[in-house]
């Protein structure tokens, strides 16, 4: 199973468990689905994902996994996902780029770019499908956030943890982890860096994440 470092990233920044409902956005491979269905023993796990190609691997991935129960995985868009619940937790590594230009691969563009799923769509099917308690988490390029804080606030979310995340100590930030709520809250900021200057991962990112390699 393919494993993306920025999924990694964002499910291992999710530290609290004890969730109930959980729904991953985009799932791709599933990674995130199957690290929350670890960390939270008692969660049931809804994993759409608009791709077919996407979905099929997630469910076989799920049914792999030593969770099969409490994993589904949905071959649907979240425009037209309409669950009978909603969820206290919304996680997802949503396309990354807006207005980029295109390749000729449409799978690389379904996965890549907002022509499924633009930030104002993800938006606002968080605020629809989110409990009046719950969390959203997002992983996005760095220069994202100002659009996505604007578009939240314009679905009356409200930013409560911010991580940006460095590749290399030293350079800038190329990601952020993203919290949504609909409470308002104290804005907590933080920094993650992945290696160091000899390519060594760093103590911090190890941490993070050791939890979860090689479980799947």
């Amino acid at each position: 199973m393919k494993v993306n470092t920025d999924g990694v990233l964002l499910g291992a920044w999710q530290v609290e468990a004890g969730y109930k409902a959980i729904l991953d956005i985009g799932t791709g491979t599933g990674v995130i689905s199957l690290m929350m269905a670890q960390k939270n023993p008692d969660a049931f796990i809804d994993a759409i994902d608009i791709d077919e190609g996407s979905y099929l691997q997630a469910k076989e991935n799920f049914m792999n996994s030593q969770w099969p129960c409490r994993l589904t995985a949905h071959h649907v868009s979240l425009q037209s996902f309409n669950p009978e619940k909603k969820y206290d937790l919304i996680i997802s590594n949503p396309p990354y780029f807006v207005d980029d230009l295109k390749t000729a691969n449409h799978q690389m563009n379904l996965a890549k770019h907002s022509i499924a799923l633009s930030y104002a769509d993800l938006l606002s099917g968080t605020r629809r499908l989110l409990s009046d308690k719950g969390k959203a988490l997002f992983v996005i390029p760095a220069f994202n956030v100002p659009m996505l804080e604007e578009l939240a606030m314009n679905n009356k979310l409200n930013l409560t943890r911010i991580a940006e995340v460095i590749a290399v100590t030293g350079k800038k930030p190329y990601l952020a982890l993203i919290q949504l709520e609909n409470r308002k809250a104290h804005l907590h900021k933080e920094i993650i860096e992945i290696q160091n200057p000899d390519n060594s991962f760093t103590q911090q990112y190890i941490d993070l994440t050791k939890d979860f390699y090689l479980k799947f």
